[in-house]
C-alpha cells in the first residue's frame, strides 16, 4: 500500500490527530511479515500505522490482545483505530528507546528497566486460567509437546542444516537424542500460563522508565520459564550469570515462588535450550531463506549460550559435542549490515 494512500486512510480514521499537515516514514523492523509506518502531526503529536498481512492468523488478533491487556493494567500500545478489511492498525508510538538499547549501560541502570520488564511479563504469568480463557480461538496453539519438538526440528534443519551445513545423517542421529524427546514431554505436563512467546530485549519498549511489552500477538497458554529464557538469554543482550541470577530472585520474589525455586530453575534450563533452538532456527531461516543476513551475526552468541545451557546435561553431550565444533568465526557481520534491528 503506497504511503500516500496510508495517509489519507490516516486522514479519514483519525481527522482530529490529521487536521493539520501530516507526514509518514517506514520503521524497520526486521524479520516482520508486518509493516510499520511512523506519522507526525507536526512537531509534538506522532503514532504508529501497523499494515498487516492476511496469512498470519495471528496477525488478525493483535488489537484484540492489546485491549485485554490493557485492561488487565499491563503495559503495551494503546489502539486508536482498527481497519481489519485493509488490515490496518494505528496504535500509540511509545518511542524508540526499548530494552536492547541500553545494553551497554551498567548493571545497576538495566538492572531496574529488566526489573520493570519483569513486573510487566509477571502480570501476565500471574492471570488466572478462567482470566485469558476469554481469548480462546483468538490466540496461536498452546505449547505443547509436538511444538517443543518443531523447535527443536527447526533448529536441526534450519541452523545446523542450512548454516552449518550438517549431512542429513548427522541431523537425524542428534535430533533423535532420547533426551529432547524427553524434555518436551516434561515441559508438556506442566501447568501453564499466558505468556508473551517473544520475551525479548527489542520487544520491550521503555519510556518513562517504564517497560512496555510490544509484538505480543504470538501470546499463548505456555510456561512462565518460557518468557524468563527469552530474555535471560536473548542473543542480542550478553547477561553474566551473576546478572540472570538476581533476575531470577527478582521474579520469584514478585510472585512468590521462592519454594519452587528448584523446579524453576531446572524448568528454565529446559525452557532456555528450547528458547535457543527457536532462535537459532529463526536465524538460519531468515537469514538464508529468506535473504536478511543480518541475523545471522547472531548465530555464534547464540550458540555459545545453548553449549553453556546443555553443559550440565549428560544426555546431551552428543548435541553439545557436535556444537563444539561448529565454525563460529564465519565472517557473516560483513555481509549482514550493522544497523537494522532484528526481531524473530
Amino acid at each position: 500500500m503506497k504511503t500516500d494512500l496510508l495517509l489519507r486512510q490516516t486522514r479519514l480514521r483519525l481527522p482530529a490527530f490529521s487536521a493539520g499537515r501530516i507526514d509518514i516514514e517506514a520503521i524497520e523492523k526486521g524479520g516482520s511479515d508486518r509493516r510499520f509506518y511512523r506519522i507526525h502531526c507536526g512537531r509534538e503529536q506522532s503514532l504508529i500505522l501497523v499494515k498487516y498481512n492476511f496469512e498470519r492468523e495471528e496477525n488478525r488478533h493483535y488489537v484484540r490482545i492489546a485491549e485485554f491487556l490493557a485492561a488487565r493494567g499491563i503495559r503495551a500500545p494503546k489502539v486508536y483505530f482498527h481497519d481489519p478489511q485493509e488490515g490496518l492498525i494505528w496504535i500509540e508510538d511509545l518511542g524508540e528507546t526499548d530494552l536492547f538499547s541500553f545494553r551497554d549501560d551498567e548493571w545497576l541502570t538495566r538492572r531496574a528497566l529488566y526489573q520493570s520488564a519483569l513486573d510487566e511479563i509477571a502480570k501476565l504469568h500471574d492471570l488466572p486460567e478462567t482470566d485469558w480463557s476469554e481469548l480462546g480461538g483468538e490466540m496461536p496453539p498452546e505449547f505443547n509437546a509436538a511444538l517443543y519438538q518443531w523447535e527443536q526440528n527447526y533448529f536441526f534443519e534450519n541452523c545446523l542444516g542450512r548454516i552449518f551445513s550438517l549431512s542429513d545423517s548427522a541431523r537425524r542421529d542428534l535430533a533423535s537424542l532420547p533426551a529432547l524427546r524427553r524434555m518436551a514431554d516434561e515441559l508438556a505436563s506442566q501447568p501453564r500460563v499466558l505468556v508473551h512467546r517473544d520475551f525479548q530485549s527489542q520487544n520491550i519498549i521503555v519510556r518513562n522508565s517504564q517497560a512496555h511489552l510490544i509484538d505480543f500477538q504470538g501470546m499463548r497458554p505456555g510456561l512462565a520459564e518460557y518468557d524468563l529464557a527469552s530474555l535471560m538469554f536473548d542473543p542480542y543482550v550478553r547477561l553474566m550469570p551473576a546478572e540472570r541470577g538476581e533476575l531470577l530472585s527478582y521474579y520469584l520474589e514478585r510472585r512468590d515462588l521462592r519454594r519452587s525455586q528448584a523446579g524453576v530453575s531446572e524448568r528454565l534450563q529446559f525452557c532456555a535450550m528450547q528458547r535457543l533452538m527457536q532462535a537459532l532456527g529463526a536465524y538460519g531461516f531468515l537469514g538464508l531463506a529468506k535473504g536478511n543476513r543480518s541475523f545471522l551475526r547472531h548465530v555464534p552468541t547464540a550458540i555459545a549460550s545453548l553449549r553453556q545451557v546443555i553443559a550440565d546435561l549428560p544426555e546431551l553431550h552428543a548435541l553439545g559435542a557436535a556444537l563444539a565444533y561448529l565454525p563460529l568465526n564465519v565472517d557473516v557481520g560483513s555481509r549482514a549490515g550493522s544497523s537494522s534491528k532484528n526481531r524473530l
